[in-house]
């Protein structure tokens, strides 16, 4: 009952409260945020609710991920109790998260490793993936609803058959110059990695600094991310590699969400 209580409060509309991201990390001397649109990704990001400060990362059988300068902030989101919440998983449940919380739920669709479609819509209706080997098929087996038990049941079978592979091929590829919050640095594989872009922010020269969200293996809840660099939670944009604490992308490893 606890975690479906927690799992509604986040699917709730933005609010711009206490120990969220952009109240808990100022932008950097002479940089400013940009306004954020009402119902904008980028708005959505920046009201991601915070654990309080010193806070460390859980991981989904409770045990916790120490720090160890990897990451600077948690990100006050159930993540349920199975093996299912990594490095993709979570990129592709924020996006959802958002797309449900703006009640775009017809926009809500992924694609698992061999291809295969699975929009929320198609799930809501009551029907359901068959899986066999590598085959899968749409079957109609449960009655048709649209509710946080529901929506949180069709998470978890994206989770447990997509991964940086699949979400890598649905992702549009874009110039590092062009970066903006809700995009995602991620690297297909097996395994792959990926982090998503929570906030961006701009100098009077044009400059960019950005901020970064993953989760990792086993599965964790989400985590802001530090700069190995710098020790802080700003990013400058990559000229070449993007290091972070856990994983590096190579140039051309950025990419968008497609438009619906």
């Amino acid at each position: 009952m606890r975690f479906l209580l927690l799992f509604l409060l986040s699917l709730s509309s933005v609010r711009y409260e206490q120990n969220t991201l952009a109240e808990r990390f100022a932008p950097p001397t002479g940089f400013e945020r940009e306004p954020a649109a009402a119902g904008s990704f980028a708005a959505y990001l920046r009201a991601l609710p915070l654990k309080p400060e010193g806070a460390t990362v859980r991981y989904y059988n409770g045990a916790t991920k120490p720090s160890q300068g990897r990451y600077a902030a948690v990100i006050d989101l159930p993540i349920g109790t199975r093996n299912l919440h990594q490095c993709a998983d979570a990129v592709m449940r924020l996006r959802a998260d958002y797309l449900y919380a703006e009640n775009r739920k017809a926009d809500i669709s992924f694609n698992l490793t061999n291809g295969f479609a699975v929009p929320y819509a198609r799930w809501a209706k009551g029907e359901r993936v068959g899986v066999e080997g590598n085959r899968t098929w749409w079957k109609q087996s449960a009655t048709a609803a649209d509710n946080p038990t529901v929506y949180w049941k069709y998470l978890e079978f994206i989770w447990s058959y997509a991964g940086t592979a699949s979400l890598e091929k649905e992702l549009t590829p874009k110039a590092v110059a062009d970066l903006q919050a809700g995009d995602v640095f991620i690297k297909g594989g097996y395994p792959g990695h990926a982090v998503m872009v929570v906030d961006r922010v701009e100098n009077a020269d044009g400059e960019v600094r950005f901020m970064l969200a993953q989760s990792y293996m086993p599965a964790q809840e989400l985590q802001v991310l530090t700069n190995p660099q710098t020790g802080g939670v700003w990013y400058s944009l990559p000229s070449a590699d993007l290091r972070t604490p856990e994983w590096t992308f190579g140039p051309g490893s950025l990419r968008t969400w497609p438009k619906p």
